[in-house]
């Protein structure tokens, strides 16, 4: 017999039916099991309605059940009782992280940074602030991104967070009202703080700051991109069919002697003007508008229906090209802060572009020491407002920033020299002119031909190059000009083959400041102190990202716009702070 069969018991009386009546007794208690009406026979012992003989027995029924009831013994208590000690702290090991966790921030005045919030007067009492803003910086330092789910249900079930909550369990909603309301505006300064106490306790030096960026996918569709210069181009068509439309009209009105204005551009406020004026003169009302199969519009109606929807398009088109502004080309519908971008991680395999945020981090000493978020495709751009927060942040800007070659560019060098940083960051032919001699020492490259001591440009063969004219860089902010030089002649040059690429004579353009500047870099990293700076930035900022993206697996941005994407990222950086603190710190611990 199966173990969970239920079992007859011995002095059970069986009363027999025909169908699919039957009676059993399971654990001594008896259930008498009734089919419907059409389940069995009637038998000569029922009544005329058929249920006398079965009231009988339910009665007999009810009987045995309360007999057995009371002579079975039962138990009338739960046996998990209330124990001492009561105190969650005397629940965890004297070395856990979570009370590291709150020594450290009980050394921060947290409190100036939660004035904001509203005085209670009616309703429930309000969780302590402190303690929820506790909590969700060690849930961030714990888990490296912790949704709001997920930090509710460790508030019921995790000791570490009935410590910091006080046996307290809010909602996500309230966790969500307490991140986006009270921590939106003061999380900046919450980071500075946090910061100032970890690089006061661990001597960080900021003076060497390790630069780095990555594109993290924003929460976006993929498919909902908007391209400004596509936009453009229907706004210039549009403009083309509000100027023949506007001909048609004319061309109605020509009896009246009035005509409308037409012009190369328009603006959705002046159609505006045109449509009310159009229908004040035919006295046009939009409720006695025919729509539908078997009504003829009249040619008033079209024309102002059309110059209606030119004029929604056109507001349309102005909205999609003011969101994108002057900085950036592409947009998602369904985020709008986020561009389109190439991802290094192109899981669709078709290497298409994704709409995702540009993360840049500085760090110092294995800590984010500034974080920032930017809507722009190229490095090169990120730079100059990393370190103005990063001057914001602590007063003064790093002497030593390391940077890849994404970040090399003539306007970041005259930057460093116009704030007193020195010129770290690589630039885009750095490795080969570090490593590959051939490419150095050629012989045809512009930057290794002779200048005589008249100041003139000689190629390998002797011949001279004039200056021809100067022209500027074209999205350069600091007025960057390059200088172009062709050769006197040419013709009959043995070395043409190799030395250039056109029947014409060879052009080359100069920009002698730039050229300096490249010589200054390679001097500065290819030293021992340039060496060793390269490599700690391979290390800390490049491994910063590591650990965030696959150990700690933050991989893509949950929330949507730019300012909240802002508030994720300083928390995670804050969370990735405080883990790396509490790790040195167990270490010297055990080390002890």
């Amino acid at each position: 017999m199966h173990p969970t069969a239920p079992v007859l018991h011995p002095n059970a009386p069986n009363v027999k039916r025909k169908g699919y009546c039957k009676t059993i007794a399971v654990d001594c208690i008896i259930f008498c099991v009734i089919p419907h009406k059409r389940g069995c026979e009637k038998t000569p012992q029922e009544d005329k309605k058929g249920f006398g003989a079965r009231k009988r027995d339910k009665s007999f029924f009810v009987w045995y059940n309360l007999v057995e009831m009371k002579t079975t013994p039962r138990r009338y208590y739960t046996p998990r009782q209330g124990k001492i000690p009561v105190f969650v702290s005397d629940f965890l090991s004297i070395s856990d992280p979570v009370l590291a966790f709150d020594r450290f921030m009980e050394g921060i005045d947290l409190s100036k940074y939660l004035k904001n919030i509203p005085e209670y007067i009616t309703g429930r009492n309000r969780y302590n602030p402190v303690d929820m803003l506790k909590t969700v910086l060690f849930a961030f330092a714990d888990n490296g991104y912790c949704s709001l789910r997920k930090l509710e249900d460790n508030c019921k079930v995790n000791m570490r967070y009935m410590y910091l909550m006080n046996w307290k369990t809010p909602s996500y909603r309230t966790f969500g009202y307490f991140i986006n309301e009270v921590l939106a505006e003061s999380i900046e300064a919450i980071f500075q703080d946090i910061n100032l106490a970890i690089f006061a306790q661990e001597k960080v030096d900021l003076s060497h700051l390790y630069i780095d960026g990555t594109k993290l996918e924003a929460n976006a569709n993929r498919y909902s991109w908007v391209w400004k210069k596509a936009t453009e181009k229907s706004r210039y068509r549009l403009f083309a069919k509000i100027t023949a439309l506007l001909d048609e009209i004319n061309e109605e009105l020509s009896w009246s002697g009035l005509r409308m204005e037409t012009n190369e551009e328009y603006v959705p406020e002046h159609l505006a003007e045109m449509l009310a004026a159009y229908a004040r003169f035919y006295q046009l009302d939009e409720a006695d508008f025919v729509h539908g199969k078997g009504r003829r519009k009249t040619i008033r109606q079209r024309h102002y229906e059309r110059l209606q929807a030119y004029m929604h398009r056109l507001e349309e088109y102005r909205k999609k090209l003011t969101i994108c502004g002057d900085e950036r080309n592409s947009y998602a519908r369904t985020d709008h802060s986020a561009t389109f971008m190439r991802l290094k991680r192109d899981y669709m395999g078709n290497d298409q572009l994704l709409p995702a945020y540009n993360i840049q981090i500085g760090v110092a000493d294995e800590y984010i020491a500034v974080a920032d978020v930017n809507h722009y495709r190229s490095d090169m751009d990120c730079f100059v407002p990393l370190m103005e927060k990063f001057r914001g942040l602590y007063g003064f800007y790093p002497e030593y920033p390391v940077a890849d070659a994404g970040y090399g560019s003539y306007n970041n060098y005259l930057y460093c020299e116009a704030h007193g940083m020195k010129k770290y960051m690589k630039f885009t032919m750095f490795d080969k002119e570090s490593k590959d001699r051939k490419y150095r020492e050629n012989p045809y490259r512009s930057e290794n031909f002779r200048i005589d001591p008249d100041g003139v440009m000689r190629c390998p063969n002797g011949k001279a190059f004039h200056f021809c004219y100067r022209k500027n860089v074209q999205g350069n902010r600091y007025g960057r000009q390059e200088e172009v030089f062709e050769c006197e002649d040419c013709s009959g040059c043995p070395y043409a083959s190799e030395c250039k690429k056109t029947p014409k004579n060879r052009t080359v353009r100069i920009n002698r400041e730039l050229t300096a500047m490249h010589r200054e870099v390679l001097d500065n990293l290819n030293s021992i102190h340039g060496a060793l700076l390269r490599m700690n930035r391979s290390i800390q900022a490049e491994g910063t990202f590591g650990v965030m993206k696959h150990d700690r697996r933050y991989r893509r941005i949950v929330r949507r716009g730019i300012d909240s994407v802002r508030l994720e990222v300083f928390l995670v950086s804050i969370g990735h702070n405080l883990y790396k603190l509490c790790n040195k710190t167990m270490k010297k611990q055990y080390a002890a």
